[in-house]
């Protein structure tokens, strides 16, 4: 088991590198469309993309609930743990597709 502080680090270099690939993804969309490619290809490399900000949008999501809202305070009234609940399943539904 990794301590916390690489393991986020090591998460952190993750997302980077995945959003850099999203980068050079965006960059090439941006290519065919002014090279007139066909739609086929341009709403692929679109969709391959999306899938790729979505997965990023996931892990940090991942994250983000672990971090804020997997420790338990030790001293919370269950109004308190309620609130955080709440919160967190407000978060989420932020990222459910309609």
């Amino acid at each position: 088991m990794h301590p916390p502080d690489e393991l986020e680090k090591q998460v952190q270099a993750d997302i980077h590198s995945r959003l850099k690939k999203i980068e050079g993804q965006i960059r090439g969309l941006q290519g065919m469309i002014a090279a007139d490619k066909e739609c086929e290809q341009i709403l692929t490399q679109a969709r391959a993309a999306h899938s790729a900000l979505k997965a990023v949008c996931n892990l940090i999501l991942r994250v983000y609930l672990i971090k804020c809202y997997g420790k338990r305070g030790e001293e919370q009234s269950p109004e308190d743990e309620f609130n955080r609940l709440d919160r967190a399943i407000d978060m989420l539904s932020r990222f459910v597709d309609k």
